[in-house]
């Protein structure tokens, strides 16, 4: 992706609405201005006007603003043009740009921009598309935390205490310990300790940011007619999935999506697992193991009145969470509760009735990593975030494994080192050429 040239793209959704907008980004947009608007519009001032085409007429009529670098998204000049919002108007009005000498932009060539620019860095950059694409007002609260520079600010700091770090411990490779002897002192110590800890802080927050933007995947699982579809329903509260006496009913994978505290649940229903020769149920239950592969949470659903196969437990794989869903307490007349041992965890519920739902609820989120007064502080962070963070953990770590070791303090300030180009990778100090396009190939034209 170049950004020397004028790019162009319609900003505004497909299909027909009140209002469309044609965006421009370039350099030197003066004459491009002139050829569609026929006048310079004063700076970041909205002005009603005619758009034209290349004889002068008019095509359309509506509003433009322009943006003169460097105060504006990316940075270059850059001019939005609002006009009426049928399609065939925005693309005359884009293929006229084209004609004037810009070319159509690549995804996410807009923002990309601006982080060449400076305006933004990466981390803000994949912001803009977590606003965009949230599923819940949380998770947009969230992404605009990020996109307003929070995450990136806490990773600014923690690199700049690395950096203190790193000048302290690189000194003795000039000096003399006995010049120093900084290494053997407690302060050191303490300041490596806190770095981490503020580290490991940060990395709760994006845990739970990335809960908000992925959500969770929950597969139900169990023997026939223990009542996963009727959990599939009390939970979804809609007849999602079909309900009957026979064992075997369900063959096929169901999804639905539901909201749990601000976070997505994307449940899976799936044909309980049994022994069988019916070639149908067959593929179902190879779909059923297929679907486990990519799970988060099992829920593990049995009848409370019956054995558990325990075939069906080394189905799934391995260090895959699990709840134990006992069902049907509503035959016996026992209340609903929660147990916790060394074979893990049993909710002991009604998915007829709905008695025990919100245990099940309350330990979903709890087995999933959610806490429920995480809210303020929490950044949307994306699985590179995620790693970038922990290999910095794991550097600092080491780091402070080796403060004891006085005589090799070239190996501590490599750590440190380590640790603090993992950080800034986060934010696009040092990042690969191929991660940008990757990462900018996900945005919508026009982003």
């Amino acid at each position: 992706m170049g950004n020397t040239d004028i790019i162009a793209a319609i900003a505004t959704p497909s299909g027909q609405g009140g209002i469309g907008i044609v965006r421009i980004s370039g350099k030197n947009l003066q004459s491009l201005i002139h050829a569609v608007l026929g006048y310079l519009p004063s700076p970041r001032y909205a002005s009603f006007g005619r758009f034209l085409d290349e004889n002068g007429e008019m095509m359309d009529q509506g509003i433009a603003i322009y943006f003169p670098a460097p105060h504006s998204y990316t940075g270059e000049d850059v001019l939005e043009l609002q006009g009426h919002g049928g399609m065939v108007v925005m693309n005359l009005l884009l293929a006229r740009c084209i004609a004037a000498g810009a070319r159509l932009a690549e995804p996410g060539e807009f923002t990309l921009r601006a982080f060449l620019n400076g305006r933004i860095d990466l981390a803000q950059a994949e912001s803009v598309m977590d606003v965009i694409n949230a599923s819940t007002g949380r998770a947009a609260r969230c992404a605009m935390r990020s996109l307003h520079g929070e995450f990136s600010s806490e990773i600014h700091a923690l690199v700049g205490a690395l950096i203190e770090l790193r000048v302290l411990v690189e000194a003795t490779l000039d000096f003399s310990e006995e010049e120093t002897g900084f290494l053997e002192h407690s302060i050191f110590s303490g300041k490596i300790k806190a770095a981490r800890d503020r580290l490991q802080q940060l990395l709760t927050s994006a845990r739970h940011g990335s809960l908000l933007r992925e959500g969770i995947h929950v597969v139900l699982v169990g023997q026939p007619n223990a009542g996963k579809s009727s959990l599939m329903n009390c939970l979804t509260g809609e007849e999602t999935s079909i309900v009957t006496e026979i064992p075997g009913t369900t063959r096929d994978a169901i999804y639905r999506l539901i909201e749990i505290e601000g976070i997505l649940v994307h449940l899976t229903d799936t044909a309980g697992l049994r022994e069988t020769i019916d070639p149908v149920e067959k593929i179902g239950i190879n779909r059923t193991l297929s679907v486990l592969e990519k799970a988060d949470l099992v829920l593990l659903i049995k009848d409370m009145r019956e054995e558990f196969d325990p075939a069906i437990l080394n189905s799934l794989p391995e260090g895959i969470p699990c709840i134990q869903v006992c069902n049907k307490i509503d035959l016996p007349g026992i209340l609903p509760r929660t147990e916790s041992s060394d074979e893990g965890v049993k909710i002991y519920l009604s998915a007829k009735t709905g008695a025990g739902i919100d245990l099940l609820r309350k330990k979903l989120m709890e087995v999933a990593g959610w806490e429920p007064t995480a809210n303020e502080g929490i950044f949307m962070a994306r699985s590179r975030h995620l790693s970038a963070l922990n290999n910095a953990e794991n550097h600092l770590r080491q780091a402070m494994e080796m403060i004891i070791d006085t005589k090799r303090p070239e190996l501590l300030a490599e750590e440190l080192r380590l640790a603090q180009d993992w950080l800034s990778v986060i934010t696009g100090e040092f990042t690969a050429d191929d991660l940008l396009g990757e990462i900018f190939a996900g945005f919508c034209i026009g982003k």
